[in-house]
């Protein structure tokens, strides 16, 4: 059966404000990707969850979340954190920068990212997401 005609799934891994939680988060995505047959994926899908989920432990006060949801050939990576505050992308790193690439790796890696702000349900807070599309 070809990628594309895969049923959908989603999997949402809720986080404590810990730095311990970045590389939990890491390995449960390699788990989720090997058990669904995507394993061309673990790489780059585990460098982008890394660097959302670093952003919203490392720019926030409160608990996150990663999403993790496939549909129509295309893996969509999202977190949520309690900052409403829309992300900075700095795309003018040096080689000597030892922070602030997370947005731009993801902008450069991903083949679609964005963000939103949920302040509509009630709740304060960011969801920053990405995709990846998955060659067959």
């Amino acid at each position: 059966m070809p990628i594309s005609m895969v049923k959908p799934w989603e999997y949402s891994l809720y986080i404590p404000h810990d730095p311990r939680a970045v590389p939990i988060t890491r390995r449960t995505l390699h788990l989720i990707l090997t058990a669904h047959g995507l394993p061309h994926l673990i790489e780059i899908a585990e460098l982008l969850a890394t660097e959302l989920i670093t952003n919203a432990v490392r720019h926030t006060e409160g608990p996150a979340a990663l999403r993790v949801h496939w549909a129509d050939g295309i893996l969509r990576l999202g977190s949520w954190d309690t900052d409403p505050t829309p992300p900075a992308l700095v795309l003018r790193l040096t080689d000597d920068t030892e922070s602030g690439r997370g947005l731009d790796l993801v902008h450069s890696c991903s083949d679609k990212w964005g963000w939103y702000p949920l302040l509509s349900t009630g709740d304060l807070g960011k969801y920053v997401w990405c995709e990846l599309a998955a060659a067959a």
